[in-house]
């Protein structure tokens, strides 16, 4: 027996020692790094959650009794922002900030302006319908990091359901909120787009398609004097944007 005890202790080792407590040590920082990957998960949906929360609360909120108006304005000026939609179409422009709930707003009686957290100040223009996928949001007034967390908003285009590209962007999560699953929308779904009067217009799509994010061709106001809805979001890798092409149904 004494033996048989003293062969065991003898196996034992200072290296057999050390590389017991480097196993400990992996072990423990595996465990821990496991631990902050699962916490920023939980935080990231429920980020995602309550994004989702004031953007439904904005939708529930919204009536149409008076116009919903969008200033974007496009103005030809000098010190303007240039923005080349492709080698053929390009356009000067500059945007109007929304007013402030202190400015007055003629003839606009309806306009919830909000502000976002970090202060910048935002409204709906629109909401967006998509039955065959179960999508309704609201459409805010330009696009920004911050506001792209609240709800899809407008990318480019003219105010909507008037003649030209009314270009909406929103973020793919890779589950149900906002456009992740419009990258399953096919050539004939319709997608409904009510304006600030209360006017609603259905779109049937006509295209879709993939490009890289520099690629903004989509955003072209040629529509041959149509009303034209164009959806943008990314792929589930992230790495490209999914286009939507839809036309009015006349």
């Amino acid at each position: 027996m004494n033996q048989i005890l003293v062969s065991e202790k003898v196996y034992i080792t200072p290296e057999l020692k050390k590389r017991k407590r480097m196993y400990k040590t992996d072990f423990f920082i595996s465990a821990f790094l496991v631990f902050i990957l699962f916490s920023y998960y939980i935080y990231a949906e429920y980020d995602k959650n309550k994004s989702e929360a004031v953007s439904q609360e904005i939708l529930s909120s919204l009536t149409f009794e008076d116009n919903f108006i969008d200033d974007t304005t496009i103005k030809f000026a000098d010190n303007s922002i240039v923005v080349i939609l492709n080698t053929e179409d390009p356009f000067e422009i500059r945007y109007e900030p929304p007013p402030t709930v202190e400015e007055e707003r003629p003839n606009v009686l309806n306009r919830d302006v909000r502000t976002s957290a970090s202060g910048q100040q935002y409204y709906t223009v629109a909401t967006i319908n998509i039955p065959s996928i179960g999508v309704k949001y609201p459409v805010l007034n330009t696009t920004t990091d911050e506001l792209l967390k609240i709800s899809p908003t407008k990318f480019w285009g003219p105010e909507p359901n008037e003649v030209g590209n009314f270009c909406i962007v929103g973020h793919n999560y890779r589950n149900t909120k906002f456009f992740s699953k419009v990258i399953y929308l096919e050539k004939g779904n319709i997608i409904e787009i009510t304006d600030g009067t209360g006017k609603t217009i259905r779109y049937e799509i006509y295209d879709k398609y993939i490009v890289s994010p520099t690629d903004v061709a989509c955003t072209s106001q040629r529509t041959n004097g149509m009303r034209e809805v164009t959806l943008i979001t990314c792929t589930n890798d992230s790495s490209q944007r999914v286009i939507v092409k839809a036309r009015e149904i006349i």
